[in-house]
């Protein structure tokens, strides 16, 4: 199985997230992972999905799928391309006064913040990569995980050197 990162712009309207899920369904393909939030244009989400595909003609057949709703604005298979790609985690960890300075230490390590303390447990918040949530709950397993919440990945390609160019051109003009 391939991990493919799907990204769909879409109108931000009720049931387009019903309607694309089920199309998911219905194609029996298995959501790692979702997200979506509104844009920088009013009216318009953005929805980040993770599957887990057999081939490239899997996926392909997805997007073509995709298009073809109504609300969709643009569907693009971005595993390949240059992206910055972000997931949130917020673990809580249980915690006495022995145990409290380890746990800070490795939250530091991983540039993650403590947002809650309380006797028993901290709470830990931490984004990066998929690999870095992976390796700072690995770390935080042995003194144990009451809660854990992921928000899944949420990416869109970087933007290109002529882009940046363009942006630097556009800042002298005004």
């Amino acid at each position: 199985m391939k991990r493919r990162i799907v990204s769909a712009t879409v109108n931000n309207q009720s049931g387009v997230l019903h309607r694309i899920t089920g199309l998911f369904t219905k194609r029996q393909f298995n959501i790692e992972s979702i997200t979506v939030g509104v844009t920088e244009i009013e009216g318009v989400s953005k929805m980040t999905f993770v599957v887990n595909v057999e081939d490239d003609r899997q996926v392909e057949q997805l997007i073509k799928q995709l298009n073809k709703q109504i609300d969709v604005l643009k569907v693009s298979d971005i595993t390949d391309q240059a992206i910055v790609a972000r997931e949130l985690a917020l673990i809580k960890v249980i915690s006495n006064a022995q145990t409290r300075s380890e746990i800070s230490g490795i939250v530091e390590l991983f540039r993650a913040s403590i947002i809650d303390v309380s006797r028993e447990s901290v709470t830990v918040q931490v984004t990066g990569d998929s690999e870095k949530m992976d390796a700072i709950i690995d770390l935080l397993r042995p003194y144990g995980i009451k809660e854990l919440a992921r928000t899944g990945i949420t990416a869109f390609p970087r933007g290109s050197q002529k882009s940046v160019a363009n942006m630097k051109q556009y800042s002298l003009l005004k």
